[in-house]
């Protein structure tokens, strides 16, 4: 019997089938990090437009929600780290004052996060936005939970410091 490319994980409909299953996951997850629809719509098509370029990888065919999870939180953070570029430099940001709502504080601890190294804007991310435990963190990304615990608490210690200065904490 012959193969037929578009039955197999890695054929042309493996994309379609990736994104009917999964869309939504990764939308939630971006929205979560990005704190708007508009920009969670624009890390959703980031993440497939990468990924219809090339095959499927066996990690995404393997695990592809821990895969897209990650592609999202990454694409999110890049997107923050990118417009916090642009546009605001995190010394003149605008300091939230006692009166100012919760949204205010997501948008600097969005910030902050942005001056986050990669992997361990990644971690914080799934950890505290996402609410995977430090054991699933370690797992998606090969190391041991304790190395996802030091990564996370020396996260902290950056992000509040960056706070901080921002005028969130005092």
């Amino acid at each position: 019997m012959p193969h037929n490319p578009s039955d197999s994980a890695t054929g042309p409909d493996a994309l379609e089938r990736a994104f009917d299953a999964h869309h939504a996951m990764v939308f939630r997850t971006a929205y979560r990090v990005t704190g708007n629809a508009a920009d969670a719509e624009d890390v959703l098509q980031t993440v497939f437009l990468r990924l219809a370029g090339r095959e499927l990888a066996a990690e995404i065919i393997e695990n592809p929600e821990g895969y897209l999870r990650r592609a999202a939180v990454n694409a999110s953070l890049n997107l923050l780290e990118l417009r916090s570029r642009k546009n605001i430099p995190l010394e003149s940001a605008p300091e939230p004052h006692a009166g100012s709502d919760q949204r205010d504080l997501r948008e600097v601890l969005r910030l902050a996060m942005a001056t986050l190294g990669g992997r361990t804007a990644e971690m914080f991310a799934l950890r505290f936005i996402e609410g995977h435990s430090n054991g699933e963190i370690a797992e998606m990304f090969g190391v041991s939970a304790l190395v996802v615990g030091v990564t996370l608490h020396r996260a902290r210690k950056q992000l509040q410091k960056e706070i901080k200065q921002l005028g969130g904490l005092k």
